[in-house]
């Protein structure tokens, strides 16, 4: 009895030991093959990438150092595409440098006209500086 709880055991325990994390196909999701791919580095910092998938999804990018004053930044270029649940292609093309990341495609919002009283305001601003005065020191 005791040789058969024994084995029982250690069939229990190495079970659990194989079977840890067993695959799931509902968990993971389906798997996407990827149809191109390629990758470029050089050795003065700049690269690119680029891949497309079976499932239309398209990326590309471009990337390089470069210097502002004694700090050095990455200006980067790039795009990428996909279709919509509802069918839509979506296009983003994209940069990134001293100014922030600015993207761009025809499916994001746009900003509202600036009013014509701001528009005003923001001239008579630019005509008319003023001078700044010092910090009062008590």
């Amino acid at each position: 009895m005791k040789i058969l709880v024994l084995l029982l055991g250690l069939t229990v325990a190495s079970y659990a030991q194989y079977n840890r994390y067993p695959y799931n196909p509902e968990y993971y999701g389906r798997h996407i093959a990827i149809l191109r791919q390629s990758k470029d580095t050089a050795p003065d910092g700049s690269y690119s990438y680029s891949y497309d998938t079976e499932n239309g999804i398209s990326v590309a990018e471009q990337g390089r150092p470069k210097n502002i004053g004694p700090a050095q930044i990455e200006e980067v270029r790039g795009q990428y595409s996909y279709t919509a649940p509802d069918g839509t292609p979506i296009l983003v093309t994209y940069t990134a440098d001293e100014n922030g990341f600015q993207a761009s495609g025809a499916h994001l919002p746009t900003p509202p006209p600036i009013p014509p009283a701001i528009q005003r305001a923001l001239s008579y601003n630019a005509a008319h500086p003023e001078e700044e005065e010092p910090y009062r020191r008590y």
